[in-house]
């Protein structure tokens, strides 16, 4: 027997079991049932927490966030090469806080839209309707 496959059950119809009921998430699915999610099926956040807008958290709407702030990232970066060239470095003493300012919503939306990609292809394989709330 391999090393790597100590201690996991060798039968041809071993199906891994469903975590307890403590390690769920219950939320409404699409269909109006109550459903129990992984915290991997869940995905990113559906509800908007009593907010007035409603938060983007399709995986379709989260690439499409994503790839406008990875534009303006790039927009970004073509400034400093501008202010490279041009040798105009005082700049940058001043409008130093843009960076922090543009990476952080980047990093966190692509992080936003892989987590979210991933529970959505756990829930096809699990044949689990999307949570709504």
């Amino acid at each position: 027997m391999a090393r790597r496959s100590q201690g996991v059950p060798q039968d041809p119809g071993y199906v891994p079991s469903r975590p307890s009921d403590d390690q769920l998430i219950y939320r409404r699915a699409e269909n109006g049932e109550m459903v129990g999610y992984t915290p991997a099926e869940y995905g990113v956040r559906k509800d908007d927490g009593g907010g007035l807008v409603k938060p983007v958290n399709s995986s379709g709407g989260l690439l499409f966030l994503a790839i406008l702030l990875t534009a303006c990232l790039g927009g970004l970066f073509y400034g400093v090469v501008q202010i490279a060239i041009q040798g105009t470095w005082h700049i940058l003493g001043e409008v130093w806080w843009v960076f922090p300012a543009c990476l952080y919503p980047f990093t966190f939306a692509w992080i936003s839209y892989f987590k979210e990609r991933r529970a959505q292809k756990l829930r096809k394989a699990a044949n689990l309707a999307r949570p709504v709330e």
